[in-house]
């Protein structure tokens, strides 16, 4: 009988591999139009870190789930792929710490003005640095505004508001009240008008794509910064770029971006009031090891029949368990 094939689009935990491989075959794979045709007819499960071509799934007779390491599921076509009776999963919330932990601390390096301290002191000379801390501020009183508050809102707001205690304001489209009592929930435009660090945490749709644009900068105190831990589609980037050259908004920590990767070269590159990352916020040790480990807990479960803790299209039952039926006995 033939040993199952789990592949993964990037690299997983080493303990999570060899868990895998008690059971199943695992592999690396890049998927694109060069993918080998006959290693897609044989994955049965696929592990998704990069985005995935809309029509990859056709190439794939056997697949029967793709699990996302990670939460959100703007890299995996979940209509074609409900359409085709492949189960979608992902592992939501396990890096929401490392992801408040990296915003937190790009609030704290905008607000002290840490890299173009550093850079000056390199660059430059003692006293050119130091005369840059006169203009950095503490962050007790400050009000952070965060789009967003899920798991990895909900971390930022606890520990702003506990940790440093800042006002913490939030925008959610349908929650109004905090049971903790650490976020207010505002509309839009007072969260950025009276926002001193803009936090965006919320998933990629229709109704967030560009939700930040020049007008919404526009509302934004000027000495306000955007930290964007979201997807880069979720800000107009020639307007964030065009707010930060102009003065409208002082700074901005972005960890995602719109294209994705940014090449050398970039608009980005040039502008020193941003801090980049390379869509790093949710990557370290501790969240590596908890999510791959969930992924394979997930892929134990699908190879068993049974569907996974998280599965996300339910309402795709029926198609997946025919196409499970039917893959079973062939």
């Amino acid at each position: 009988m033939r040993r199952p094939l789990i592949a993964a689009t990037d690299h997983i935990h080493p303990e999570a591999v060899a868990e895998i491989q008690r059971s199943a075959d695992f592999q690396l794979v890049t998927v694109g139009p060069a993918t080998s045709a006959d290693l897609m007819n044989r994955v049965d499960v696929l592990i998704v870190r990069n985005p995935l071509p809309a029509d990859c799934l056709a190439a794939a007779p056997n697949m029967k789930a793709v699990i996302r390491h990670g939460a959100g599921l703007d890299m995996i076509p979940v209509s074609a792929a409900s359409e085709a009776g492949i189960l979608v999963a992902n592992v939501p919330a396990l890096n929401a710490l490392a992801v408040a932990e990296q915003v937190v601390g790009q609030i704290i390096s905008l607000s002290r003005h840490l890299y173009q301290i550093e850079f000056a002191l390199r660059t430059q000379d003692w006293e050119t640095a130091r005369a840059l801390a006169a203009g950095s501020t503490e962050l007790r009183g400050k009000t952070v505004s965060i789009i967003g508050v899920g798991a990895v809102g909900r971390a930022v707001a606890s520990i702003c508001a506990k940790g440093f205690r800042m006002r913490v304001l939030g925008v959610h489209p349908s929650r109004q009240t905090d049971p903790d009592g650490e976020v207010t929930y505002v509309p839009l435009r007072r969260a950025l008008e009276e926002a001193d660090f803009l936090v965006l945490a919320c998933p990629l749709t229709p109704e967030t794509e560009k939700m930040i644009a020049a007008r919404e900068l526009g509302w934004m105190k000027p000495t306000a910064a955007l930290v964007n831990v979201a997807r880069g589609r979720v800000v107009d980037s020639d307007a964030l770029a065009d707010a930060l050259e102009q003065g409208v908004v002082t700074g901005a920590a972005l960890d995602v971006f719109d294209p994705q990767p940014v090449r050398a070269g970039s608009r980005w590159h040039g502008l020193m009031q941003a801090r980049l990352t390379p869509h790093t916020a949710g990557i370290t040790q501790e969240s590596m090891r908890a999510v791959s480990m969930k992924v394979a807990d997930q892929v134990r479960a699908i190879l068993a029949g049974s569907f996974p803790e998280h599965w996300v299209n339910t309402s795709a039952r029926d198609r997946i368990q025919a196409r499970w039926t039917l893959l079973d006995h062939t």
